[in-house]
């Protein structure tokens, strides 16, 4: 527990405690009995409970505060749990992929948010000059660590799939008029 007289925790402390909770949380889950279905319950309706108490906070703050509230790491992972985010999934996510990417360019690649599609994230993954066996396994830890970072901003996305880079970002897309598509010349 912190100390009498400071209730605050540091970054690494509440990492532990997290940790503890997740060993104890699974050790009470492989016990069987009426014990277990009752503590588990009750861990159930806190947190429940603690949600609802975080969305009432979200309900009184002010854009402001509800923004330095989801700038905080536990705070933003809370409002995640509790599906209370004030950011949509899609700035959460862009937000993670470019956290991530500072890494990537690292390892000699890239990575780009290219947005939403339903509830599929997508995003550019590029190899870059040398990362193709620098990239630590060929880009699969790369490729699973933006899409672990993804899901876990925004869990409400159900998938992360690449999209292809374009290799010349000058040229414009293909472009077919619609009246081409629309008009049939006259015999």
């Amino acid at each position: 527990m912190a100390e009498a007289g400071n209730a605050r925790l540091a970054g690494p402390d509440v990492e532990a405690r997290l940790a503890r909770l997740d060993e104890l949380l699974e050790a009470l889950q492989s016990t069987p009995g009426p014990a277990t279905r009752s503590a588990t319950e009750a861990v159930g309706l806190l947190t429940e409970v603690y949600g609802e108490a975080l969305a009432r906070v979200l309900d009184h703050a002010d854009g402001q505060l509800a923004e330095r509230l989801a700038d905080d790491e536990l705070l933003d992972h809370l409002l995640v749990l509790h599906a209370i985010h004030p950011e949509p999934a899609e700035r959460r996510a862009a937000r993670a992929v470019e956290r991530l990417r500072p890494a990537v360019r690292e390892r000699g690649g890239d990575v780009e948010w290219a947005g939403v599609d339903g509830d599929v994230a997508r995003v550019r993954l590029t190899a870059g000059g040398g990362c193709g066996s620098g990239c630590g396994g060929g880009g699969g830890e790369v490729t699973a660590a933006v899409r672990e970072a993804i899901l876990a901003a925004a869990p409400e996305l159900t998938a992360v799939e690449p999209v292809q880079a374009s290799s010349d970002r000058s040229a414009p897309p293909a472009f077919v008029p619609l009246a081409t598509l629309t008009h049939r010349g006259a015999r």
